[in-house]
């Protein structure tokens, strides 16, 4: 990075760690109501102990790192949120993510070097779907029924996980004109778009990025949707949408370009 480049990216950097460090202030019962969630599903059993997660990884990265690449995922998950990762995607679909950069040498990407990896809500659930669920617990456990979810507003606790994928959609821009440069835009993929679309679980970081990006054309060329890596659906799209004579790379492009068009109407 330029000295430029590695100030305005460490400044993002303290930027995402102090938000997450005020939003765990504000939502104290939070890992109660995910641990409810754990208890009552079918799934292995765990102590929740990150509720919300800050990607640690982001602190191994220097000023000589070359970051070629923002992969925005989802939300912590069970492996994430443990006390000895807190790293985004190093559960089942990181190792598939992972697979894919190494076996796909066309991009010259190492995975762990660079790319970052940031979420569209810091907040863990064991599964995605569940972060509804988490909300109506909390409005529970505030003294509400969760008849009146509409006045989200009356519930802090749930006000702030909105405001959590408004504040991460910022910080996606943030940190994308910090390793961006008067010739260059760095790319975004957004992995998983299905819960992007109105009254979806990311719909607020959806309209937050649409509003952003409102004036910043060019920028937002240059973020591409895809399909979740788990369960290999981003590898099994690629491959069913490939056209004869392109690249890995067009392919990537063209698919990633036509699904933005779909979420974000430009």
């Amino acid at each position: 990075m330029t000295p430029t480049a590695w100030k305005a990216f460490s400044a993002a950097r303290d930027h995402y760690r102090e938000f997450i460090t005020q939003l765990r202030r504000r939502l104290p019962s939070l890992a109660q109501a995910q641990q409810k969630l754990v208890d009552k599903r079918d799934g292995p059993s765990y102590t929740v102990e990150t509720p919300i997660v800050y990607n640690e990884a982001l602190d191994d990265i220097g000023p000589d790192d070359d970051i070629k690449l923002i992969l925005t995922a989802d939300n912590p998950g069970r492996r994430e949120q443990a006390a000895e990762n807190r790293r985004y995607l190093v559960g089942p679909s990181g190792k598939i993510t992972e697979r894919f950069f190494r076996e796909t040498p066309e991009l010259k990407s190492d995975f762990r070097k660079n790319v970052i990896i940031l979420n569209k809500t810091p907040i863990h659930t064991p599964r995605t779907a569940e972060l509804g669920e988490l909300k109506k617990l909390l409005l529970q456990d505030s003294g509400l029924s969760a008849k009146t979810s509409a006045s989200v507003s009356a519930s802090a606790s749930v006000a702030a996980i909105e405001e959590s994928q408004r504040t991460m959609a910022e910080l996606l821009l943030e940190f994308q004109q910090a390793l961006s440069t008067s010739r260059t835009i760095l790319p975004v993929w957004i992995i998983g778009y299905s819960e992007m679309k109105k009254g979806g679980i990311f719909e607020t970081y959806t309209e937050t990025l649409k509003t952003l990006y409102a004036k910043r054309p060019a920028a937002e060329k240059k973020i591409f949707f895809y399909r979740h890596f788990s369960m290999n659906q981003f590898t099994i799209d690629l491959h069913k949408q490939a056209a004869a004579g392109e690249t890995v790379s067009q392919t990537l492009e063209r698919i990633g370009t036509a699904y933005r068009l779909r979420i974000l109407g430009r």
